[in-house]
């Protein structure tokens, strides 16, 4: 009786750690996007989620009203597509960058964070789908807010139904996941 127990007082102690860790993180996000706001009112870089040619066709449009701003695609359509798309649009192939680490909506944010803050980049376009962008944002909200990066999110009207309630939750745990541990919990994700 005394190691169940002993049990008991450790895994609530875990939990309730843990549970703390999480308070506290969800409550210096507004903190951390409203500086990342404050210090970077203007976008500095698009970021454009993969998912279709007409993602990327919408940001090369998007790029010419925005001259100075470098693009990222992450995962978006193969690489001499996307290229040969960017240049019809007359956008330097300098300016684009095409990252394909991505597996999933949660790494389009993560294995990009790092090239994001080695640019001192604190506030991104974040450019998909509108049937996307729900969960995008809350994805956003995490992984860019826990490292205090902004985004200004441009829809890309479409025909297709809104993602469901229960997809966008699922993102939203691997995302608080990986603002703890660091790691996505994508090898962990059931296939379609």
């Amino acid at each position: 009786m005394r190691i169940f127990l002993r049990q008991h007082k450790r895994c609530r102690f875990v939990c309730l750690a843990l549970a703390t860790l999480i308070v506290l993180l969800m409550g210096s996000l507004p903190v951390r996007l409203a500086t990342a706001h404050y210090q970077s009112p203007n976008p500095q870089a698009i970021l454009t989620l993969g998912g279709g040619a007409d993602r990327e066709a919408f940001t090369a449009q998007f790029a010419q009203n925005h001259p100075s701003l470098e693009i990222w695609v992450s995962s978006g359509i193969p690489p001499n597509q996307a290229r040969a798309l960017f240049q019809a649009a007359g956008i330097p192939e300098r300016r684009v960058h095409l990252d394909r680490r991505a597996v999933d909506t949660v790494t389009n944010f993560t294995s990009l964070i790092e090239d994001f803050k080695s640019r001192k980049i604190q506030h991104l376009y974040l450019i998909t789908s509108d049937f996307h962008m729900p969960r995008a944002k809350a994805i956003a909200t995490l992984v860019l807010g826990s490292q205090g990066i902004a985004f200004t999110p441009v829809s890309i009207p479409s025909k297709q139904p809104s993602e469901s309630p229960l997809h966008i939750l699922r993102d939203i745990a691997r995302a608080l996941f990986w603002t703890i541990t660091g790691h996505t919990g994508s090898s962990l994700k059931p296939n379609p």
